[in-house]
């Protein structure tokens, strides 16, 4: 498993450099990282974000047609990196609560999850992060910069130690993100 988990995070660190540049390799990493990471979730007790890359699976496809310009563009060209708009938040906070609750109840009910509370937190999370990164909103590293710390937790907790420091990483480069994609997208 070690193994495994070693490639997933030198992975998940072209991933992370990627997805701040947003450039056109983010979404095959993102699949492939999804990919160890479901394995890796799964085998460590981690259900709800095993799934999560499960969704992160198909979003990866799906953003990568909406960055390309294949989807919801009609002069086919390259998304631009925007602002969310106002009128979503309202809408991806209730999702956020009712995630988190929905999450955290089903995995305390199947008491499969080592720590369902964080678990379902994290997941709910990472649902709204990367749907609002498929989208191309510079908000969307908001939402990464709350999830990393859970992660860790999560990893640290379950003796991932790998994965826990990828994710120390990530929470580093979700700053930089912040700033970068805010000015790319004023």
């Amino acid at each position: 498993m070690l193994t495994i988990e070693v490639i997933g995070a030198v992975i998940g660190l072209a991933y992370i450099v990627s997805e701040y540049r947003a450039d056109r390799w983010f979404w095959p990493l993102s699949i492939l990282m999804s990919l160890f990471y479901i394995v890796i979730d799964f085998t460590s007790g981690i259900y709800a974000n095993g799934t999560i890359c499960c969704y992160n699976l198909i979003m990866s496809v799906y953003g990568l047609l909406v960055w390309r310009g294949l989807v919801q563009s009609k002069d086919r060209t390259e998304r631009p990196i925007t602002s969310c708009p106002s009128r979503f938040w309202p809408w991806i906070i209730a999702a956020v609560v009712f995630l988190s609750v929905v999450l955290w109840w089903v995995l305390q009910t199947l008491g499969e999850s080592q720590i369902p509370w964080l678990d379902g937190i994290s997941s709910a999370l990472s649902v709204v992060a990367m749907w609002m990164l498929s989208q191309k909103y510079w908000q969307q590293w908001i939402f990464w910069l709350l999830v990393e710390p859970l992660m860790i937790t999560l990893f640290w907790l379950t003796g991932n130690y790998a994965s826990a420091i990828l994710y120390i990483v990530f929470e580093v480069v979700c700053v930089l993100g912040i700033i970068r994609w805010y000015k790319q997208a004023k």
